[in-house]
């Protein structure tokens, strides 16, 4: 029997870039089209770049790392997709490793060596050891324990991970089964995982990588349970990366998605009475004596809040990034794509044109923009929340927390829908894994979950607006974000003077319904919850509402945060105008979507519901011709936003065509199982029985 083989796969790229030039000269490539976008920008490019990266600065020192990444081979990753997950883990472990080597070599600040990890664009344990591991050292250490784990740690000597979610919990961290039980007569903690529910599982790193682990179980001493607490504990041998006696690791399997997350090592935990130095407890914040007796430091708890307003400002960030670049991918190739509304032969319509395509998409990109900025503002809080704890203020404590939860809530999971969006708008080719786009998906979705699931925090933020509620009533004067409930009295009784469909371009009228609908459905809540048998019922059974009077506040801080940033001196022509369109299309778009919200509440009329509506179709044409150019203020190279259908170019079904060839199933022209399952099946001859 014959079989043919195609030639190696290496042919197939020269022949299809022969092809591409080809169809490039014929005019079938067309990889000027999004030069003519370029040309109708009514502002100064640059100008934005500066505005969305925060500095000048800024923009320069991200161009300059994610330039060093994309033009390094060992950083490729167009075929992660395509790679099994033992390949795509030793790819992750080799990509951190040359990192490192560059890192090192080039002598970055750690600001660059921030952004160049960034711009690897791989989960991998470095995200952990950098993200959690260091900081709770950082956060929940003495100095002498800072002095002797944190230059191991920034030296690569050890590598670590966090060690906290179980099978069995993970949103309640106070129902954690790992124990740590002092031994006096030993002066050691013991580890010990009593059920398989109390098996650590998920902490990225901890699978295959790790060395060391912050593990966080319950501190038993003198036969009392004080509750949870960090301890360092190593796991693998320094020598040979073999795990120490007692102690089980492996990874849990694969998750979501071709690529994406695969790359991390999520790991599974387990301890067998394994003994550590009672030194290696974090004691910062509380200590075990030699003895045995457990006291409480003289530093205040409260100091833990700054490293989480930290994780959860990083969280929005890159939330802003991740919908960042799925916006950019679905405007620029709704630009180039083109369907219908051919008259007489002529040219079809950019999809980028349709109404319906504006509506959907341009909403996104003022989210991006929108997130972008509160991220900014989180830096200054993150800035403002530490200085506080130092002169040991913690009034706007409960405040920032609430903030930090709701805003980590609202954007993560409209960035997860949004991706999704961005995908249905490129068609059927955003489906497949070139678009980048079911990549960004699953890698982001977990963003969800991870570090507070996103209806749990709201539950939070909504406790905090009944016991604001409550303190207003009783004269306290609220601050920060929710300082607008001060104003109880106008907000709970005005009407919007909309009038025309322009009057909503008034950063007032917009400030002043979103500030009466979250004020009113918050206090709308609090009197439902009064009618209760008990405040903890109520607020169980009117937990939905509550979840939609959170995510109103939430929105008002967003859209607050928007306004006040076009407050400032933003430089560039055209610069401020196009960001005002912007946050109107943001705010008006949110009014639009929760119209029920404003019309159940009084805040709005129908008709100037109808008027909003009528305003945002009129953005969304200013903002058409100058979407191109929006994307491009991002300022990602085509290896960071890692999409056939995003490229800079616009150069695309060139490019779709000669990526399909790399795929491992073109290596041969007639696929492994022809001889065993397809030729019988095409041969055989039917014997046709009578039944």
């Amino acid at each position: 029997t014959l079989v043919l083989l195609a030639p190696p796969p290496t042919t197939h790229a020269p022949a299809a870039r022969a092809r591409r030039t080809k169809m490039a000269a014929d005019g079938g490539g067309e990889p000027d089209h999004l030069a003519r976008e370029r040309a109708t920008a009514q502002f100064d490019v640059d100008g934005m770049k500066v505005a969305w990266a925060g500095s000048r600065h800024a923009v320069e020192v991200a161009d300059r790392m994610a330039r060093l990444v994309a033009s390094d081979p060992v950083f490729r990753k167009d075929t992660r997709t395509m790679l099994s997950r033992k390949e795509l883990f030793k790819d992750t472990l080799k990509k951190a490793a040359h990192a490192w080597k560059r890192i090192v070599e080039l002598r970055l600040t750690e600001e660059e060596a921030n952004l160049l990890r960034l711009y690897v664009d791989q989960p991998g344990y470095v995200d952990l050891h950098w993200g959690m591991f260091v900081p709770a050292i950082k956060g929940q250490g003495t100095e002498e324990q800072q002095k002797k784990w944190l230059p191991m740690a920034y030296k690569f000597q050890i590598i670590g991970c966090y060690a906290q979610t179980e099978l069995g919990h993970g949103s309640n961290v106070q129902g954690l089964e790992t124990t740590a039980t002092f031994d006096p007569s030993t002066d050691e903690f013991v580890m010990h995982s009593p059920t398989l529910t109390s098996s650590k599982w998920w902490p990225g790193g901890l699978g295959k990588a790790s060395t060391h682990a912050v593990v966080y179980a319950r501190l038993i001493t003198e036969g009392k349970d004080y509750g949870i607490h960090g301890f360092i504990v190593q796991l693998r041998s320094l020598d040979d990366h073999s795990p120490l006696p007692g102690v089980t690791l492996g990874d849990i399997g694969g998750k979501f998605g071709s690529g994406a997350y695969n790359s991390m090592d999520n790991g599974v935990l387990r301890f067998d009475h394994v003994r550590i130095p009672r030194d290696q407890m974090l004691m910062r914040l509380s200590q075990v004596t030699r003895e045995g007796k457990y006291v409480h430091s003289d530093v205040p708890k409260q100091l833990l809040y700054g490293t989480m307003v930290y994780v959860r400002q990083t969280i929005v960030a890159d939330a802003s990034k991740a919908l960042s670049r799925a916006v950019c991918i679905a405007v620029r190739y709704s630009a180039i794509r083109k369907q219908f509304g051919s008259q007489d032969g002529g040219p079809e319509t950019q999809v980028l044109n349709y109404k319906t395509q504006q509506s959907r998409l341009f909403p996104l990109l003022a989210s991006a923009y929108a997130y972008r900025f509160v991220g900014q503002w989180l830096k200054w809080l993150y800035t403002d929340v530490n200085q506080k704890l130092e002169a040991k203020d913690y009034s706007t404590l409960p405040e920032a927390h609430a903030c930090t939860a709701g805003l980590k809530s609202v954007t993560t999971s409209a960035t997860a829908d949004a991706i999704e969006e961005c995908r249905k708008l490129c068609g059927g080719h955003g489906y497949l894994n070139s678009s980048g786009l079911p990549e960004l998906f699953a890698v982001y979705v977990p963003a969800c979950t991870y570090e507070g699931d996103n209806v749990v925090l709201l539950l939070q933020v909504a406790r905090f607006l009944m016991k604001t509620v409550s303190q207003v009533a009783a004269g306290k004067q609220p601050v920060g974000t929710i300082a607008y409930m001060g104003n109880i009295q106008h907000l709970m009784q005005c009407k919007s003077a909309v009038n025309t469909a322009e009057d909503w371009l008034n950063p007032a009228a917009i400030k002043e319904v979103f500030e009466a609908r979250a004020l009113r459905m918050a206090v709308n809540c609090a009197q439902n919850i009064s009618k209760a048998p008990s405040q903890e019922e109520g607020f169980s059974e009117l937990s939905p509402d509550l979840l939609e009077a959170a995510v109103a506040h939430v929105q008002l801080i967003i859209v607050t945060k928007f306004i006040e940033k076009l407050q400032e001196d933003i430089p560039g022509p055209g610069v401020k105008e196009q960001l005002q369109k912007l946050c109107s299309i943001y705010a008006l778009h949110l009014l639009h979507k929760h119209l029920g919200d404003f019309l159940s509440t009084g805040c709005v009329t129908a008709r100037q519901g109808a008027l909003a509506n009528e305003l945002l179709g009129k953005l969304y044409a200013q903002v058409r011709p100058n979407a191109v150019a929006l994307v491009d203020a991002f300022d990602y190279t085509d290896h960071y936003l890692g999409s056939v259908l995003g490229r800079y170019d616009g150069d695309v079904y060139p490019a779709l065509y000669e990526e399909a060839w790399k795929d491992p199933l073109n290596e041969t022209v007639v696929p492994d199982g022809y001889q065993e399952h397809l030729r019988p099946l095409l041969k055989q001859q039917l014997k046709l029985s009578r039944l």
